[in-house]
């Protein structure tokens, strides 16, 4: 009897902290519909590029604006959450750019030359994930996708060492890696002179 009364106990005392860890999980949704065209979006800093809010349509998107050059990569962080287990997508739009193109997500970031990227270039057709270390990338996994000018949808997860990337809902990176264990920023990314428009960014995660 006292054996299954503590089984019991146990049981929601376990059950209770499932709940608290749920609990715990953040969900952000960015549609940048709020913020004014000509500005970067509130919450972000843009460490490299010239980034804005704009319209597209009837829609408000964040826009990557500059040309730099072939070694640059143009980083718009969020500032005040940082974010280590995440689920993380958003729709881009490759709009120009001869020497890039396209652009991708920045997640576990500890500053601007340190991160994690996922990265879509219709330029090459491919979809690649890289990790970012002093400004310098190393490829983690690669994928052939056919490039064009249209909306896409780029979601990343990781969790622990283990990332998964998606392309338009199917699964095509696989990677792990260990270099970023803790949690940090998240953010949109471009190279060199891709002018790249982003919408509904979401993460959710811990």
């Amino acid at each position: 009897m006292r054996r299954d009364r503590y089984g019991l106990i146990l049981a929601m005392v376990m059950l209770a902290m499932g709940w608290a860890r749920a609990g715990d999980l953040k969900k952000r949704v960015w549609n940048f519909e709020a913020d004014e065209p000509g500005r970067i979006a509130r919450g972000f800093t843009a460490a490299v590029g010239r980034w804005e809010v704009e319209r597209d349509g009837d829609n408000h998107v964040m826009a990557q604006k500059a040309s730099n050059s072939s070694k640059s990569f143009n980083v718009a962080l969020l500032s005040g959450e940082e974010f280590r287990d995440l689920d993380i997508g958003v729709r881009l739009k490759a709009v120009s750019g001869e020497i890039d193109r396209g652009g991708g997500v920045v997640w576990r970031a500890r500053d601007p030359e340190n991160y994690y990227i996922a990265r879509y270039n219709p330029l090459e057709d491919n979809l690649r994930v890289y990790k970012v270390e002093n400004g310098h990338r190393t490829q983690l996994d690669h994928a052939d996708v056919p490039g064009d000018g249209r909306w896409h949808t780029l979601r990343i997860t990781m969790t622990g060492r283990e990332i998964l990337g998606y392309f338009d809902g199917k699964k095509l990176l696989v990677a792990e890696d260990s270099t970023y264990l803790e949690a940090g920023r998240i953010g949109l990314w471009s190279k060199a002179d891709a002018r790249t428009s982003f919408d509904d960014l979401t993460v959710s995660g811990e």
